[in-house]
């Protein structure tokens, strides 16, 4: 069975940081590429930053120098610290993974961060 867990979500304020974490199982996390998209309310899911299966990254601009996606392959891991939280970035994020190979893609369930002071 397929699971992506986040965790890490939470209430922060203005300026605050915050890191997400999303474990991996049931799948063969070397071969998926994993990401981080969010949802805020009436509003379509897009894509934060993604990770491929090789490490190289690549971020929505709106996150540029303040989000860092990193993935741990020894823990199946991936993490997105945030630094500089707005109230813009309030919504729900999601964690993705992706494989070509494996033609299949998974989503996890979604933690919500909100940015208020």
């Amino acid at each position: 069975q397929v699971q992506l867990v986040e965790s890490g979500g939470g209430l922060v304020q203005p300026g605050g940081s915050l890191r997400l974490s999303c474990a991996a199982s049931g799948i063969r996390y070397a071969l998926y590429a994993m990401g981080w998209y969010r949802q805020a309310p009436g509003k379509q899911r897009e894509v934060v930053a993604m990770i491929t299966e090789g490490g190289t990254t690549t971020y929505a601009d709106f996150v540029k120098g303040r989000f860092t996606i990193t993935r741990d392959n020894t823990k199946n891991t991936i993490y997105l610290s945030m630094d500089n939280l707005q109230p813009e970035d309030t919504a729900v994020y999601y964690c993705k993974s992706q494989s070509v190979m494996e033609q299949a893609v998974h989503w996890g369930q979604g933690t919500q961060i909100t940015v208020a002071s």
